[in-house]
């Protein structure tokens, strides 16, 4: 652990993810997991489209064009988000398995945590998950 006032401190702040189609995977986050777009441009010839779920965040995550379409695995291993309790879970679990773009829906028990994962339509791992009050070792 560090002192918060320690150069060293550090906090997660957002992610960037290249897209093959930067406008479908917006859509996607937006209608899914109900992110909001805060912002949207171009850096050179990548479009660039903002995306937060947190109004103090001007992005929690940043989509730019320009992933390969031949591209066959996602260097992306997965992109987590927390909810605070299982009935909200269970309705985000509802959701995903109405939506045809969602694959490979699957619910885990880690012990310290319950989530679920699926795949974007872009095949990025997704987890939602809420923590438990249990640590275990993992994985």
């Amino acid at each position: 652990m560090t002192n918060s006032s320690s150069p060293e401190a550090i906090s997660f702040s957002h992610l960037g993810i290249f897209a093959m189609d930067v406008n479908r995977l917006a859509n996607f986050y937006k209608n899914v997991l109900l992110f909001f777009q805060t912002d949207s441009g171009k850096l050179g010839t990548a479009d660039l489209i903002f995306l937060s779920r947190d109004p103090r965040e001007h992005h929690q995550l940043v989509l730019v064009s320009g992933r390969p379409k031949d591209l066959t695995f996602s260097l992306i291993n997965q992109i987590s988000f927390r909810v605070p309790d299982l009935a909200k879970l269970r309705s985000f679990y509802q959701r995903l398995d109405q939506i045809e773009e969602v694959s490979d829906l699957q619910s885990v028990t880690h012990g310290n945590a319950i989530s679920i994962y699926f795949r974007d339509p872009e095949m990025n791992r997704v987890e939602i998950f809420m923590d438990t009050p249990w640590y275990c070792e993992q994985p």
